[in-house]
């Protein structure tokens, strides 16, 4: 595919990978195992421009395009899929508020890009994971500006946000229709942050729950207009689902290579592994699936970048991506035997880091109502 990417693309590409093969990967292994977010590193990727990727050079950013992106992303996630995962979080904060932010929010978006100002966003709760419509954390209006009371669970980065973008009901009315986000400082009176979650994967972004009681914010902290936050949180949710089916991706990827170098070397029976039909099946199956799904994320991608529609395309990336990540990885793991079931390997991490990737950004039985209500909408 790298005849069909423009020379800035294969140079970003390029110098992601250089920068995750020198950067990340020698970490990755003390990341998963501290479970602690690794500021120098999350600098880094900032220092070199990686954050403001997908946002317009007259906004501060790099200017280049979704397909870009997502090839830093699967390159990051080739590394470590926490790190790719941390990436994601400044490039949508910065893209949302570029967007839909007013002067005092878009202010921030030069230390998101430069790293000194960590984002965070907080829409799940813990009654309400893919049922966004539903959220109960409201925010009511003052005088003085807006009180926000709720809980939100599985806040990636929340322990060290320092900004943190929470989404809340403020409407009369029931379901999406009244929504809004706020943009809230996490060192302000009323925020506290619950410990950090002890996940299967994912280690090192810090997740965990936030609490707000009685937080009062300035009538500016709302991000764009009153009530509408749930639309605009789902035309962001398809952009995110390209970086997360790219995640996905850059794991699988990473999973084949280390299973072939492991079949060539590993010898049974008089010989490698690698020899053997019921391996080479595995992995000419891995090969020709990751193709795929290389193929139909940047597809969407150029939808986006186009200013096309694109959600169907997102939930179809994102939903054949994830779901063939977590099979080929399992199946890399059965080629490792019993070693890769040791931490040794770095095949047992992501075997624990692609699972996150079929329920991340809307679970995989979602990605399938979404892509047959369009479908009957396309053929009625």
């Amino acid at each position: 595919m790298s005849h069909f990417y423009t020379d800035d693309q294969i140079s970003l590409r390029d110098t992601a990978r250089r920068f995750a093969e020198a950067e990340v990967l020698p970490r990755a292994a003390a990341i998963d195992r501290e479970d602690r977010f690794d500021r120098p590193l999350y600098r880094a990727m900032a220092e070199l421009g990686l954050f403001g990727t997908s946002l317009p050079q007259a906004a501060g950013g790099s200017g280049f395009d979704t397909v870009g992106t997502c090839l830093v992303m699967e390159e990051l996630a080739r590394c470590s899929g926490a790190i790719g995962n941390a990436f994601a979080i400044p490039v949508e904060a910065a893209l949302f508020l570029h967007h839909h932010g007013n002067e005092s929010q878009k202010a921030l978006i030069p230390g998101i890009l430069d790293g000194s100002i960590v984002m965070a966003t907080a829409m799940t709760e813990p009654d309400y994971g893919s049922d966004t419509a539903s959220i109960t954390t409201s925010a009511r209006r003052t005088a003085d500006g807006w009180v926000i009371n709720g809980t939100k669970a599985w806040v990636t980065l929340g322990g060290v946000a320092d900004r943190i973008m929470v989404f809340a009901r403020t409407g009369k009315d029931a379901g999406h229709r009244g929504i809004s986000c706020f943009m809230v400082d996490a060192r302000q009176k009323g925020v506290s942050r619950g410990k950090n979650e002890e996940l299967l994967g994912m280690h090192g972004l810090e997740d965990c729950q936030i609490v707000l009681e009685d937080v009062l914010v300035p009538g500016n902290a709302l991000i764009g207009a009153e009530n509408t936050a749930f639309k605009t949180a789902m035309g962001n949710f398809n952009f995110s689902r390209l970086l997360m089916s790219s995640m996905a991706l850059g794991m699988a990827q990473a999973a084949m290579e280390d299973a072939v170098a492991y079949a060539t070397t590993r010898k049974q029976f008089g010989g490698p592994i690698m020899g053997f039909q019921a391996i080479q099946f595995m992995v000419a199956d891995m090969s020709t699936d990751i193709a795929a799904a290389r193929l139909l994320i940047h597809h969407a991608a150029r939808l986006c970048d186009a200013g096309l529609p694109y959600a169907k395309e997102a939930a179809h990336a994102k939903l054949f991506t994830t779901d063939m990540a977590m099979q080929h990885v399992s199946n890399a793991l059965q080629i490792h035997g019993g070693n890769g079931y040791s931490r040794d390997y770095r095949i047992e991490r992501l075997f624990r880091d692609v699972r996150l990737a079929q329920i991340y950004e809307g679970t995989n039985q979602i990605q399938r109502v979404i892509i047959a209500r369009q479908v009957e909408k396309e053929l009625a």
